[in-house]
């Protein structure tokens, strides 16, 4: 596993994720339930979203190196331009606006989640089984697979999906190591996640996401630069 690609990765994960909608799902969620349930869910989808990344990476591998240069690097420079103008013109409560607007799809998900489980009590009629190595299973399979672990899981994995840091992947893969690309990424969600569900709330309004949009547009654009320099064949 190559060093190089784990540090550019995790740096790429971490200036994208924090304060991302991701972020937020998990800080809001892991609020109202536990924070074991609602860290697994959304590292799964995460972790799922990446690895599916990096394989589309390894995928453009039959592409001419020197194509998949100048158009990661291109990339590299949209992305690092894109940010600093966003952070440039952001507000400074840019992060709250973002956590009120997660919060009211959020809710609307619970209202949709107590409906639905009125309806399935409904049907149940209150019934349990006898069993009592099948309640265990039944217990664990509810947990997993509960309404709350699902909601978690699929608004993670759509919001995740087209994202910034999802596209940087699939360019770090052709280019680096896909083994530390993967390692580092994951790595990266499993600390931005940790962060989120432990205490989200506290560091959306201790950390301005003005000021890590602005970083991870210099982060960008120093990988453009070092990709310039080290030219196409520089990581071979």
């Amino acid at each position: 596993v190559s060093t190089q690609s784990t540090g550019v990765s995790l740096a790429v994960i971490i200036v994208s994720e924090i304060g991302d909608k991701t972020f937020f799902i998990a800080a809001i969620m892991a609020m109202k339930n536990p924070r074991m349930l609602i860290f697994s869910a959304a590292i799964s989808a995460l972790g799922i979203m990446h690895v599916l990344s990096v394989v589309l990476g390894l995928a453009t591998t039959i592409i001419p190196q020197v194509y998949t240069f100048y158009a990661a690097t291109f990339l590299f420079i949209l992305f690092g331009v894109r940010m600093l103008y966003e952070g440039y013109h952001m507000d400074a409560d840019e992060g709250q606006e973002e956590l009120e607007q997660v919060q009211m799809e959020l809710k609307k998900k619970e209202e949709e989640i107590d409906n639905q489980k009125s309806v399935s009590d409904l049907e149940s009629g209150g019934e349990t089984s006898a069993d009592p190595t099948s309640s265990v299973i039944q217990s664990l399979l509810k947990a997993v697979f509960s309404p709350i672990f699902l909601t978690a899981f699929t608004m993670t994995f759509l919001a995740e999906w087209g994202d910034r840091s999802q596209i940087t992947t699939i360019i770090l893969s052709s280019r680096e190591d896909p083994w530390g690309v993967c390692f580092g990424g994951i790595l990266g969600h499993s600390l931005c996640t940790a962060m989120a569900v432990i205490g989200g709330r506290m560091i959306a309004q201790k950390i301005s996401v003005r000021t890590v949009t602005l970083i991870g547009g210099c982060v960008f654009l120093l990988f453009a630069v070092s990709s310039l320099y080290s030219g196409p064949g520089g990581d071979e």
